[in-house]
């Protein structure tokens, strides 16, 4: 094909295969592409995109021509689709020199993107672009071939070890120009201190472009991780996040939502912060993009760690550092730690409370762990012991403090919200646990936090020069006092470059922070023992089930109780896990905030008191009123996390109670009919039976009274005035329906017919055993539970 033919179709082949932007149209639909379901289509797709496939090489073909595609202005992020219709330049360097009006006629604001731009535009903005599919909800995240090809780029153009490789080429000794400046084609001012491109830094001290092959291709790593961090991370802008960090705006963005809700379009709120209320809730990311930026997160940190050791002397490294090596040095803290802790925000204050935040916290705890993917690998031992953070880590810590602590402070905000008894919950406590309590982390945090919170005592100009650029009288080239000064300057500009100068710093091992882990340390002693709980409970059910199965009924059915409980639907393997889970999480807590030993004790203690002495949990804490009992806030905390619960039981008419499962209805509504007559005409003799004081009135009571219905019905916080109700003594023949009560007469009589006893005989034998047994029981204890028919 003439490349006049190629250039006019590159547009159409692009959204055939990742989609349109709107995403009605998707594509090749890669992210649900697996090769588990689609082997032939799977592979075919990865080779034709590979980094060395027939689309890249038509993407270089094209680009050594020089061509440029329209790329709308409004699928892009919100924060920079705003700033660029605001007229406004983007902070991003990849956007300098390429928004051009609309052709006569046209619509909206364009970017003119070379071949390899437009490319990765799409396939960036297609994970986000799409929607999700009736089929993507069966599929793996991590084996889509969208996941594979995200991580083959990133081992092309960001490689671990070598350089970038060349791109094909037909000329030998052709090469494939860098994307040309372009006259900007809109008059624009940028709303940030844009860093210049590492590429065009690094040509200018290049006495020939050809004489480093590395510096024409580093444009195209620079490129492909800027389009990356852009379309999947820069959807929140810092401005937005620190005008929602003040208590005002808050309150009004409240005001905002409640005037929403209740349908007051005339609210002055409204006009005022509907802007910062699309910043809260217009971007949602998916699980499936997390994954992925995880795996961008993973291989940044191998991508920056294979960096080679720095020379002894700043002048060797001033020659001899290639662009790549350059890159590797500022790629996570230039391209991405500020995007990323703004998403980490937005995720932990609006992520749903529930196990998909998994994904969340995984990414997160990828960042903070950058000597996992160091290239020396730890020594081997015969115990497994955990592996010491080395100093040389230090740095990184204190550049990233926000990460850890005020992230680790929301995690704490989140978790004293879920329910640790489910497994999953109490594995991501687990999980954070335990990368915060490998050894001298805990210690180099509170170095970097000492260092932010070290008085400015040093130079008087000190305070103002965070924000002083060279243009308005700030030098960053002064020398500067000892060492800790500089590193202590270091962890304030992180943190009010993100936070803003007003920011106040919650210490993470200060003593509200520490208040918090104590009542998350309490929240995991309570779901240990309701765990404990369930698992005592689950083991009884189980073991009454194997022997009642048969006759099709459970205990709970025979005491006419409704106490199920979803819980006990976990499984005992899993409670074994959430135990195991809770333990190690609380252990570690102890180890990172040195907790002390005798408030756990008696914390543990407080919740071994829980429990009564039949080993069942209290009721939910509750006082008593006028009305019957009435739960107090604690209480009500104790209900909706499983923690303690009232004995539902039915508290009405027994004969009244709905029919049960292991029950024939027809022969209750029979019995109940012959239960009412008979009760109706003798009850006035039941009545003076009963109140003899003799033992027959003793033997009346125990069958046609039951005395031990109040104390059933306290476990109850019902109306105080249904407890009073009493109705008298009364024969009940409901039993008599049961499925078991037949059966077992059945079985009775049928033994009876081997030794040749008949119906008559066998009937006149049940009814006097049953008499010397309730004469026995009446006889040595009138305050034993009366027989329940």
């Amino acid at each position: 094909f003439l490349v006049k033919e190629l250039h006019g179709i590159f547009p159409w082949l692009v959204e055939s295969i990742f989609g349109s932007l709107d995403g009605i149209n998707v594509g090749w639909n890669l992210r649900c592409l697996q090769e588990r379901t689609n082997p032939n289509e799977y592979s075919v797709a990865l080779g034709f995109l590979d980094p060395s496939g027939p689309m890249m090489k038509l993407v270089y073909k094209l680009q050594a021509e020089e061509y440029r595609y329209d790329f709308p202005v409004l699928y892009l992020p919100g924060p920079v689709k705003a700033s660029i219709q605001e007229q406004v330049l983007p902070e991003c360097s990849l956007y300098h020199n390429k928004v051009q009006f609309p052709s006569s006629g046209g619509l909206g604001l364009n970017l003119a993107l070379s071949p390899f731009e437009y490319y990765m535009f799409y396939f960036a903005i297609s994970l986000i672009t799409q929607k999700n599919s009736p089929a993507s909800h069966h599929v793996s995240p991590s084996n889509s071939a969208y996941f594979v090809l995200v991580d083959t780029y990133l081992k092309c153009f960001l490689p671990t070890e070598g350089s970038v490789l060349p791109p094909p080429s037909s000329d030998p000794g052709g090469a494939i120009p860098s994307p040309t400046p372009r006259s900007p084609a809109v008059p624009f001012t940028s709303y940030g201190m844009h860093h210049t491109s590492l590429l065009k830094r690094h040509i200018a001290h290049q006495p020939s472009v050809n004489a480093d092959p590395a510096s024409q291709e580093i444009w195209r790593s620079e490129t492909l991780l800027q389009i990356f961090v852009e379309m999947w991370l820069h959807h929140y802008s810092l401005e937005m996040y620190q005008k929602m960090q003040s208590p005002h705006v808050k309150l009004e963005v409240l005001h905002y939502r409640l005037s929403i809700s209740s349908k007051h379009c005339g609210s002055p709120a409204q006009s005022s912060y509907q802007a910062l209320h699309a910043y809260q809730e217009s971007f949602k990311p998916t699980e499936e993009h997390v994954l992925v930026v995880r795996l961008l997160v993973k291989h940044l940190h191998a991508f920056s760690n294979s960096l080679k050791p720095e020379p002894l002397t700043p002048s060797a490294h001033s020659h001899t550092a290639s662009p790549l090596e350059e890159f590797k040095r500022v790629v996570i803290p230039r391209f991405v730690q500020e995007k990323l802790y703004i998403f980490l925000q937005h995720c932990f204050g609006h992520w749903p409370l529930d196990a998909s935040f998994r994904a969340v916290l995984e990414m997160w705890l990828s960042y903070l762990q950058p000597w996992r993917y160091a290239p020396e690998k730890p020594p081997q031992s015969a115990e497994p012991l955990p592996r010491s953070v080395s100093e040389k880590w230090a740095a990184f810590i204190q550049e990233n403090l926000l990460m850890y602590t005020k992230l680790f402070v929301g995690f704490l905000n989140r978790a004293l919200r879920t329910d640790l008894v489910s497994p999953k919950h109490a594995l991501m406590v687990f999980r954070v646990a335990k990368v915060f309590a490998q050894p001298n982390l805990a210690e180099m945090i509170l170095k970097g936090e000492q260092l932010f919170l070290e008085p400015e005592l040093v130079i008087p100009h000190r305070q103002h020069r965070l924000f002083m650029t060279p243009t308005l009288g700030g030098s960053f080239l002064s020398s500067w006092p000892p060492a800790i000064t500089d590193a202590s300057f270091k962890v304030k500009s992180h943190v009010y470059s993100l936070e803003g100068q007003d920011f106040q710093y919650k210490q993470m091992f200060g003593t509200e922070v520490r208040n918090l882990v104590l009542k998350l340390a309490q929240l995991i002693c309570q779901a240990q023992q309701t765990a404990k709980s369930i698992s005592d409970h689950s083991a009884e059910t189980m073991a009454s089930q194997a022997f009642f199965s048969w006759f099709r009924f459970t205990p709970s059915e025979m005491n006419g109780s409704y106490a199920g409980n979803d819980l006990d639907e976990i499984g005992q393997d899993s409670i074994k896990k959430t135990d195991e889970y809770l333990e190690k999480a609380l252990e570690y807590l102890c180890q990172i905030f040195k907790l002390n030993e005798a408030q756990l004790t008696q914390m543990m203690m407080k919740c071994g008191t829980a429990q009564d002495e039949n080993g069942k949990n209290q009721l939910p804490d509750c006082i008593e009123s006028d009305a019957g009992l009435v739960l107090t806030p604690l209480g009500r905390y104790q209900i909706i996390n499983g923690l303690r619960k009232f004995e539902v039981q039915y508290q009405g008419d027994t004969e009244l109670q709905p029919i049960r499962s292991y029950e024939n209805a027809t022969l209750v509504r029979l019995l109940f009919r012959l239960s009412s007559v008979l009760n109706e005409r003798f009850a006035d003799q039941m009545a003076v039976l009963c109140s003899r004081e003799d033992f027959v009135g003793r033997l009346c009571r125990y069958h046609l009274t039951n005395p031990h219905l109040m104390q059933k019905i306290r476990y109850s916080p019902m109306v105080k005035d249904r407890t009073s109700q009493n109705w008298g003594p009364r024969i009940s023949l409901r039993f008599l329906a049961s499925y078991r009560t037949l059966i077992s007469l059945l079985m009775i009589y049928f033994i009876a017919s081997w030794f040749y006893v008949g119906p008559v005989g066998c009937t006149f034998i049940i009814l006097t055993g049953y008499f010397l047994y309730a004469v026995i029981m009446t006889f040595f204890s009138e305050g034993w539970k009366p027989h329940e028919h």
